[in-house]
C-alpha cells in the first residue's frame, strides 16, 4: 500500500539536476521539447514531503491540461504513490504522510483566476509551460509564495520559446539576441531584479540592485536550457520521438527541437495558400459544423476597422476535410445576431435535408457574462430548431496553438475547398496570418475543425455552465 513501504529512489538525469540543485529564487527549465522538464518538477516537490507544513501548487494553464491522458496527474500517478503519496482526486492534490504535506495541481485559465489564491501561503509555486501565462499571472502569484515551514519560498517553472511572449524578454539576458540560442556561458548563472513601478530593473549581484533600490528586496533568477538529447530515458523508451520532432513544421523544429527563441511565423508559413485544392462541391455525407467567432462593435466610419463577425463551415468525411463556407462581416451585436439566427437556420435545414449531422458552435467569452449569452443563444436556437446540437465553446489558450492541428492537416493535403465566391478571401486571410491585424476567419476555421475532435457536447458548454469533478487546491 503507498505510504507503508519504505519510498523507493529517484534519480535525475543530469540536465534535470542542475535544474534541481540551482539556489534561484526563481529558476527557469527549458527550451525544447522532450528535455524531462514536466518531470523535473514533478520530482522539485518531493524533496520537501517530510516537512511540517510544507505544501507545493503546481500550474497547468487550463484544468484539461491537467487532466489529459498522458498529463501531469497521469504522470504524478507513476512516481508519487512509490514516494508514499496518497491521491485525493476530488481536488487533484496528493498527501504525503505522515506530515501531511501536499501538492495541489490547479490551474490558471483566465486572467481573474489569480485572485482566487488571495490568502494562499504557498512555500513551492510551479509552473509548467510559463510562456502560456500572462505576465501578470506570473508576478501576483509571488504575493502568494511565502513559507513559516523553514523552507525558503521559490518558484520553479518550465518552458518552450516563444519570441512574441513576455518570457522571451524576461530571459532574453540567456539568450544570443543575433541566434536566437541559449548562451551555453551563461546557463545556470544567477542574475537579480528588482520590479519598482513594474519595470525590470536586473543587477549582477543582489547588492548591486538593492544598493539601487533599498527598499525593495531583489529575487535572483536562473535558466536552464533542456534538449531531446538530454533526456536518454526518452529516446530508449520512445526512439520515434526525435523523428517526430524532426517531421514538425519549420518554425516548430525551430523551437522545439532546436530551441530558437527567435524563430518567428511569417506570411506563408502557418498555412499557405498553395496546400489547398478547389473541388465544385463537397461530397455528399460525413459531419458539417460550422463556428462562429463574434465581434462586439460594428464599423461605423470609414476610419473604423472593428473586429469582424466571422463563420466558417466545415464538412469531415472520412478523415477529410472540405470548407464549404466563409462569412465575415464588422457587424454589430444586433446585426451578428441576426445573421448568425438566419445562416444557422439556412445550414440545419439543409443538414436535415441531407440527412447529415450539423454542429452549431460558437466562441464563448470568458466569465459568467459569456456563460449567460452562450445559454440565451442556445434557447434561441432550440425554440426555432428543436433538438439542434448547439453548443458555446469557452476559448482556450493561444490563437496560433489552436489553428496548428488544422494546418497540420492542411499540409498534409487533407484539406480542400468547395468553390465559392468567397474562396480567395479565405486563402489570402489564411496565407497572411499571422501577420494580418485580423484573426476572426482563422479562429472561426479552427473552431470548426477542432470541433469535430471533441466528445459529442464539444467539452463545451450547454448554455449552463459546466460542472467538472474538480475542486482547485486552496481557493
Amino acid at each position: 500500500m503507498a505510504g507503508k513501504n519504505k519510498p523507493q529512489e529517484v534519480r535525475p538525469q543530469p540536465r534535470q539536476e542542475l535544474f534541481l540543485s540551482t539556489p534561484a529564487d526563481v529558476a527557469i527549465f527549458g527550451g525544447q521539447a522532450g528535455g524531462g522538464k514536466t518531470y523535473a518538477l514533478l520530482i522539485e516537490p518531493l524533496r520537501h514531503i517530510g516537512v511540517l507544513g510544507f505544501s507545493a501548487l503546481v500550474f497547468r494553464r487550463t484544468f484539461r491540461q491537467i487532466k489529459q491522458p498522458g498529463g501531469m496527474w497521469d504522470e504524478a500517478g507513476k512516481l508519487y504513490p512509490s514516494q508514499g503519496g496518497i491521491p485525493h482526486r476530488g481536488s487533484y492534490e496528493w498527501e504525503f504522510l505522515p506530515v501531511g504535506t501536499r501538492i495541489g495541481f490547479t490551474y490558471l485559465e483566465n486572467e481573474n483566476d489569480k485572485y482566487q489564491y488571495d490568502g494562499a501561503q504557498v512555500p513551492l509555486i510551479c509552473f509548467d509551460q510559463l510562456e502560456h501565462y500572462s505576465e501578470s499571472q506570473f508576478f501576483y502569484m509571488f504575493a502568494r509564495n511565502r513559507s513559516m515551514c523553514g523552507i525558503e519560498p521559490y518558484i520553479r517553472a518550465t518552458c518552450n520559446p516563444d519570441p512574441d511572449s513576455w518570457l522571451a524578454k524576461f530571459l532574453s539576458w540567456w539568450i544570443n539576441p543575433e541566434t536566437g540560442y541559449p548562451i551555453i556561458e551563461r546557463e545556470g548563472r544567477l542574475r537579480w531584479f528588482v520590479r519598482p513601478e513594474d519595470e525590470l530593473v536586473w543587477g549582477d549581484s543582489k547588492a548591486e540592485v538593492e544598493t539601487k533600490f533599498p527598499d525593495l528586496q531583489a529575487k535572483s533568477v536562473t535558466f536552464i536550457h533542456s534538449s531531446v538529447y538530454d533526456n536518454p530515458a526518452l529516446l530508449k523508451r520512445n526512439p520515434g520521438y526525435l523523428a517526430s520532432l524532426m517531421a514538425l513544421p519549420e518554425i516548430d523544429k525551430l523551437r522545439l527541437l532546436y530551441g530558437n527563441w527567435k524563430a518567428r511565423l511569417g506570411a506563408g508559413k502557418l498555412f499557405n495558400r498553395d496546400w489547398y485544392g478547389i473541388d465544385r462541391a463537397a461530397p455528399a455525407g460525413g459531419i458539417v459544423c460550422r463556428f462562429w467567432d463574434f465581434a462586439a462593435t460594428e464599423k461605423k466610419t470609414r476610419g473604423d476597422d472593428p473586429d469582424y463577425t466571422a463563420s466558417v463551415k466545415i464538412r469531415m468525411l472520412r478523415g477529410r476535410y472540405w470548407i464549404e463556407d466563409c462569412t465575415a462581416e464588422q457587424l454589430g451585436p444586433a446585426d451578428g445576431e441576426r445573421q448568425f439566427m438566419n445562416i444557422v437556420a439556412q445550414d440545419w435545414y439543409a443538414a436535415a435535408r441531407d440527412r447529415v449531422d450539423y454542429l452549431a458552435r460558437w466562441e464563448v467569452e470568458p466569465g459568467s457574462a459569456g456563460k449567460r449569452e452562450a445559454l440565451r443563444l442556445v434557447q434561441m436556437l432550440s425554440e426555432r430548431m428543436p433538438g439542434i446540437n448547439a453548443l458555446g465553446i469557452p476559448s482556450q489558450g493561444d490563437k496560433i496553438q489552436r489553428a496548428k492541428a488544422l494546418a497540420a492537416q492542411s499540409q498534409a493535403g487533407n484539406v480542400r475547398l468547395a468553390a465559392g465566391a468567397w474562396n480567395d478571401r479565405w486563402l489570402t486571410h489564411m496565407h497572411n496570418q499571422p501577420e494580418t491585424r485580423h484573426d476572426d476567419i482563422m479562429d472561426a476555421s479552427a473552431g470548426a475543425f477542432n470541433a469535430f475532435g471533441m466528445d459529442n457536447r464539444g467539452s463545451g458548454m450547454d448554455g449552463a455552465e459546466q460542472v467538472e469533478d474538480y475542486e482547485s487546491p486552496w481557493r
